[in-house]
């Protein structure tokens, strides 16, 4: 079997060739100190608020109001240094899941991947390359995007006469691979963080349960009569930090996944686009 090439004229590279764009994560960099700083402030200001306490006194001896949400507040302040930390993690896995739903909302586009599928294969079918690129437009997500790039490749390899029908289905090929090669990495963007979150999280809480601990164990150990007020506090700031702990790592891991499936059900997509444009250039443009 005779090899074949493909000329790549110094223009041609240009213009095909799709370079990831190195950008630093600003988004990132921003929102993460940010949490921390919202965290610390609602730590001291909010559920330190001398409101929260008995007397209006906070302390290692304070004792939270009886009822009302002042009482959980208080009760959550004397959590312990951990606390702070615990809530920042846990702003940030907000912060990080509201901008990856937003992101991926906005990728899976105006109706599905599928459907989109099914219409340009429709139009490629009728030989109207023109109507199939004027659905990706209506898509306006992730897989409209690769479909269009290789459509516009599909349109050109129609026209040329250079290269023979295994190096243009080829040449769409590379093509909508180079263009998937660009919208999966921003899918998968920020991920990373709630990866992160849902196993720091569950040892910061594990962290601060140990500390609590201790303190009860010190308040046992103490001669005489044990004080029964400190190893309420210390068990209470173990358990509070346990909730935190498991609750924000809970929030994380949910959500990791969520977003995990919705990027697979594009990747499926992208995939069965790039087969229906090959196929179709196949059958079509012998």
């Amino acid at each position: 079997m005779a090899e074949t090439k493909t000329t790549v004229t110094p223009a041609s590279a240009k213009a095909t060739s799709h370079q990831p764009k190195k950008s630093s994560n600003l988004f990132a960099l921003l929102a993460v100190p940010i949490c921390i700083v919202i965290g610390v402030l609602f730590y001291i200001f909010v559920l330190g608020n001398p409101a929260n306490f008995q007397g209006g006194i906070k302390g290692p001896n304070a004792h939270p109001v009886e009822d009302g949400m002042g009482h959980w507040f208080a009760t959550v302040y004397q959590g312990g240094v951990i606390v702070p930390i615990l809530i920042s993690v846990l702003l940030i896995c907000i912060t990080m899941v509201i901008e990856r739903f937003l992101y991926i909302s906005k990728a899976k586009g105006k109706f599905s991947g599928a459907e989109l599928v099914r219409k340009v294969q429709y139009h490629l079918a009728n030989k109207n390359v023109d109507a199939a690129l004027a659905e990706c437009d209506k898509q306006q997500g992730s897989v409209g995007n690769v479909l269009k790039a290789g459509l516009k490749k599909y349109k050109e390899m129609i026209t040329n006469t250079e290269l023979d029908t295994d190096q243009k289905i080829l040449s769409i090929k590379n093509e909508i691979e180079e263009t998937t090669a660009l919208e999966l990495p921003m899918m998968e963007k920020n991920l990373v963080f709630l990866s992160t979150i849902a196993s720091v999280a569950t040892l910061l809480g594990l962290f601060g349960t140990v500390l609590g601990m201790i303190k009860s164990f010190s308040a046992m150990s103490a001669s005489g009569a044990p004080d029964s007020s400190k190893l309420a506090m210390g068990i209470s700031e173990a358990l509070i930090n346990t909730a935190l702990g498991i609750g924000t790592s809970a929030v994380a891991i949910i959500m990791y996944n969520f977003f995990t499936t919705n990027i697979d059900s594009i990747t499926y997509a992208i995939d069965e686009s790039g087969f229906t444009l090959t196929q179709s250039f196949a059958a079509n443009h012998k």
